[in-house]
């Protein structure tokens, strides 16, 4: 699996929320039409009025790479470069690994991967 994490840096509050507003149509398209796409997630950061925080889990590095050649990835460019960003911090992780994050009866963990 693949985790992508990103935060996207507008220049005001009402750009961030617009991009937000804008996204959603292409967001639910990403999740329904692409394979191996197991989350796709841009939202609004609730501590920075300027921020989306992005999170997206693909299946494997060939679903990743063939959303970058996808009318909705496309569309979300488009979007991103008509409302205008100043920033994109992004990383790509491969998760070999997986646990939950809390017990059977939510209770925490006391160790994780050991």
């Amino acid at each position: 699996m693949i985790i992508v994490v990103a935060k996207i840096l507008f220049a005001n509050q009402a750009d961030r929320d617009r991009a937000v507003e804008l996204s959603a149509p292409i967001q639910l398209a990403t999740r329904e039409q692409e394979p191996g796409c197991n989350a796709y997630c841009f939202a609004a950061d609730p501590c920075d009025p300027m921020a989306i925080q992005v999170y997206e889990s693909w299946q494997d590095s060939d679903s990743l790479v063939a959303h970058f050649d996808h009318p909705n990835y496309l569309a979300m460019v488009g979007m991103f470069t008509e409302v205008g960003i100043l920033e994109s911090i992004n990383r790509a992780y491969l998760a070999e690994r997986d646990e939950p994050v809390y017990g059977p009866n939510f209770e925490k963990r006391e160790a994780f991967f050991s």
